[in-house]
Order: structure tokens, then sequence, then C-alpha cells
């Protein structure tokens, strides 16, 4: 098995088509692939039709965005395997999704008033298959430069950080929520990237709502993360799983399969 268990795709802040993201998987020599869109579950139809055109095992995915109230800080989760109803994560993702989309709309107006040129319309056609305008469908319009790139870092951080313009944040999903909905709907709940949003100490208290795994393998990850991450997934019993967090365009520099998830998932 070669699995990539983190992609993202333009139904949610990738840049790529679930096809091109397949057709990437397929040159990697993949045998798994998890789409894990941001609170959204709306691109698995076309994600298992096309699966079988490639000959490529889908596991049904997602990426929440939730926040650990208790230390004050994010925390993602991932879900895996969940019934293709979704009912429960649906519930909660939705009224997320329309946070996001309210306040990409008020950065929108305030980086205007700041005297950038935005094309509100083609921002709109960026984020036609997300239906959730993100803040890379608004850099798209603000600039051609690449990601990874000094220029696309700094004015991003200048807009979006601090005191930028278009800084502020939405109000996320209770990490207890998100993992409650994933069990709810049958799927395994995992806690994304602990070493990049410093999710350790939560760790604990989310195996006693059904937390299932922790992801290791990560770009973010450096060797004391994959070791503290092996660390608990023994003394808890957790499932280790990891991928390329890819975006394409949108995101760091790396191809789909250039981070597979331990053999153990």
């Amino acid at each position: 098995m070669k699995a990539d268990l983190h992609v993202h795709s333009h139904y949610s802040d990738g840049s790529d088509s679930v096809n091109t993201v397949f057709q990437k998987a397929a040159e990697a020599g993949l045998t798994h692939i998890s789409f894990v869109d941001h609170d959204t579950v709306a691109g698995w139809e076309e994600i298992r039709t096309v699966s079988e055109e490639f000959g490529i095992t889908a596991l049904p995915g997602i990426e929440i965005s939730a926040y650990d109230f208790q230390r004050q800080r994010k925390v993602h989760v991932l879900g895996y395997n969940y019934d293709s109803d979704a009912v429960h994560i649906q519930s909660i993702c939705q009224p997320l999704l329309g946070r996001r989309h309210a306040h990409s709309l008020w950065q929108i107006e305030q980086i205007v008033k700041a005297g950038y040129l935005l094309d509100k319309e083609r921002i709109f056609e960026f984020a036609k298959f997300s239906g959730t305008v993100y803040k890379q469908h608004i850099m798209k319009e603000l600039t051609e430069d690449p990601y990874a790139s000094d220029a696309y870092q700094r004015l991003y951080k200048e807009l979006f950080k601090g005191q930028g313009v278009a800084s502020g944040d939405i109000e996320y999903i209770d990490v207890f929520d998100a993992v409650g909905a994933i069990k709810a709907d049958g799927g395994l709940a995992v806690v994304a990237h602990p070493g990049q949003l410093d999710s350790y100490d939560l760790i604990a208290d989310l195996v006693e709502v059904g937390l299932d795994g922790i992801e290791r393998n990560h770009f973010d990850h450096t060797a004391k993360d994959s070791r503290q991450v092996e660390e608990l997934a023994e003394q808890y019993h957790l499932l280790m799983t990891g991928g390329t967090d890819f975006h394409g365009v949108f995101g760091k520099e790396i191809e789909v399969g250039d981070i597979v998830s331990p053999s153990d998932f």
C-alpha cells in the first residue's frame, strides 16, 4: 500500500481539480488516497467516480477546522471512512462554511478600501467549485507570484496577519464536537499535523471521546515530532497516518505522494 491520506482539491482551498490530483496520484504510484477538503464533503461523489477510473482506492475524508477552547489554540481534525451521507459532519460544518464565506467577503471589502484593485466576480469564479471564498482565491486575484515566494508571503502577511487590513478570524468548531460528529457518522477521527499547531497536550482528552489516530507524516514535522507522535500512538493505541497536505499552487511546493501514510493505517 502507498497512501497519501492528506490532499486538497478545488472543493476547498486547493487549486487542482479532482481529476488532476488523481493524475498526479497515478504518476506517483499511489494505491490509496484521501481528499480531506476543509469542512466539506461536497466532492465525494466525483472523487468516488474518478477513483474507479484510475484504479486508486479513495477513502472518504475531511479536515475540520476546530478549536481547543481550553488551551486557546486551533486544532485540525481529519475524518476518514465516515458514512456517505455524513449527516453529523455536515450539520456542524455548513454553518462554519457560511461564516468563512461571509468573513472572506468582508476581507475583500477591507482590501478594496485599502486601495487594492479586486474583481469580485473573478474571485467568485476561482471559488466556484468550493462555493466558499478562501484567502487563496483572494490572493490569486492579487498576485501571480507563487505561494512559496517571498513576495507572496510578504503580501499575505501584510493583509491577513497582525494589524493587516483583512486580519481576524472566524469562530471555529469545538474540537470535541468535531471528533463527536466524525464518530457519530461512523468515521475515524485523527488529529492533523499536531506539530504544526501544538496539539499534543490535547491528545489524552480526545482519546476519552473516541479519537482513533494522529497524523505522523507531514512536511511541518521534525524528527522530534515524529517520535512524539509514535510515543502517543503507542501509549493510547492510536493509528498513525500521513500525507502531503497538497494544495497545488495554493500551497507549499510538494507533489502528491511525496509524503505517504505509515503502513499501519
